[in-house]
């Protein structure tokens, strides 16, 4: 058995209570993305970054509230908490 299946399972068996925390979880880590976008300026490239993070962050909550199917809220989770990693890596490191 992989690790997302294994994952998933668990996610599906607790919804609730982890939905809850991947609310505020990925919240506060694109919240921390935002911030890492915009401590590099307000260009067109951290404009259209911090446009992604959100849009992302978003879906997730909208997803969560709309009660959609576990395996797209826990799909669209796992697109947050990467894209949000991998602009803070990105905006800290890089640019």
């Amino acid at each position: 058995m992989t690790l997302y299946k294994k994952t998933f399972e668990n996610f599906e068996k607790g919804f609730i209570g982890f939905s809850t925390m991947a609310v505020i979880g990925q919240s506060c880590l694109g919240a921390a993305a935002a911030m890492f976008i915009l401590s590099n300026g307000t260009s067109a490239l951290q404009m259209l970054q911090l446009s992604i993070v959100v849009l992302i962050c978003m879906l997730v909550n909208t997803s969560i509230l709309a009660q959609m199917s576990h395996k797209l809220v826990f799909n669209l989770i796992i697109t947050s908490v990467i894209s949000s990693a991998f602009l803070i890596f990105l905006n800290n490191f890089v640019l």
